[in-house]
């Protein structure tokens, strides 16, 4: 039988590296609890207590390895497959919502159907924008958390350990950006006995348009506050559309280009080059619909009947005409950097 790769490869091959892409999977599916993501801005990778059921024990693990996006080669396709791409809305107001809230009222009628019986999400302290891994199990709380920001980098799987161990939840839907999305798509195609669970309760991946992500620190301390005294609090509402676009609580604006807030990027972003989330059942965002609108690229059957669910029950409204030629445009972009 061939030795399983465990955290010590991991450490060499992806954390030392400087690719982790701090999806939190690894912290999920170790049945040792011995992998963490400290609470320490300065730290954006996952730390060891330095037990390991392989390497202390001698009892076959490397679930770690296992489930890691940055172990495997990249697909390297621009949009992938898939099924069919539409605009969508929800058709009741959410607050806070970004673009036309299409994820969020998904998320909801399938709450409402007993489709899924929980969310794992990134949430966020309203008042700093601290981001979090966040475990969401009603529609209730679903619409409460709506908008939250997807450019954070968070350790957003993390919170799967408390789903599937915890709360033992068997119908989970993941919302994430593309790192994220080829790590439960690991979990699902995982025939690995410590794995398999996680990829069961697993039934809908909602992939999120992403360039990069950012770091908390030094982007709203050093950034934000030093270089333009903007305050945590004044941001209403934060976007990524080739620069970074901040919607301000007294109603102005402010555009700042990306090249100044290139040292928050995640140094695990620079490896990337998934724009649309090629592993999702569903990938959303904002570019290639009006404002108002969310773009949906529908990449598998699964994904197809959860949109067609929210279309059926009222929730959800849709359009043919998106604009295809600008998300290829932005992946051409993440692809050649």
């Amino acid at each position: 039988m061939t030795k399983k790769k465990t955290y010590t490869a991991l450490q060499e091959e992806v954390w030392d590296a400087g690719i982790c892409s701090g999806c939190g999977a690894c912290v999920a599916v170790c049945p040792a609890d011995a992998l963490y993501v400290p609470d320490d801005p300065g730290i954006v990778r996952p730390i060891s207590s330095g037990y390991c059921k392989q390497e202390t024990d001698q009892v076959p693990c490397g679930a770690c390895y296992e489930v890691c996006p940055r172990t495997k080669p990249e697909n390297g396709e621009l949009l992938g497959n898939y099924l069919s791409c539409i605009g969508a809305r929800a058709t009741t107001e959410i607050s806070n919502k970004q673009s036309g809230g299409a994820v969020t009222a998904i998320l909801a009628d399938a709450f409402s159907k007993g489709l899924i019986d929980g969310v794992i999400t990134v949430t966020e302290d309203r008042w700093t924008h601290k981001p979090i891994s966040v475990l969401v199990t009603s529609a209730g709380e679903m619409l409460e958390h709506a908008g939250s920001r997807y450019n954070w980098s968070v350790p957003v799987l993390k919170a799967l350990k408390t789903a599937v161990v915890t709360k033992k939840l068997t119908r989970i839907a993941i919302i994430g950006t593309p790192c994220v999305m080829q790590a439960a798509r690991l979990m699902k195609d995982s025939s690995h006995d410590l794995v398999r669970p996680f990829g069961k309760a697993i039934r809908l991946m909602v992939g999120l348009f992403c360039t990069e992500s950012f770091n908390y620190y030094p982007l709203m301390e050093e950034i934000l506050k030093k270089n333009h005294n903007i305050q945590q609090y004044e941001i209403v509402r934060m976007d990524i559309k080739g620069k970074l676009e901040l919607t301000l609580s007294d109603g102005n604006t402010e555009n700042i280009p990306l090249k100044e807030i290139e040292s928050a990027i995640r140094e695990g972003c620079k490896s990337c080059k998934d724009f649309t989330a090629l592993d999702a059942d569903i990938s959303a965002g904002s570019v290639g619909t009006p404002e108002g609108w969310t773009t949906l690229l529908i990449r598998t059957g699964v994904g197809d009947q959860f949109v067609k669910s929210a279309v059926h029950s009222g929730m959800l409204e849709v359009m043919q005409e998106t604009d295809i030629t600008a998300v290829t445009r932005l992946a051409e972009k993440k692809i050649s950097h």
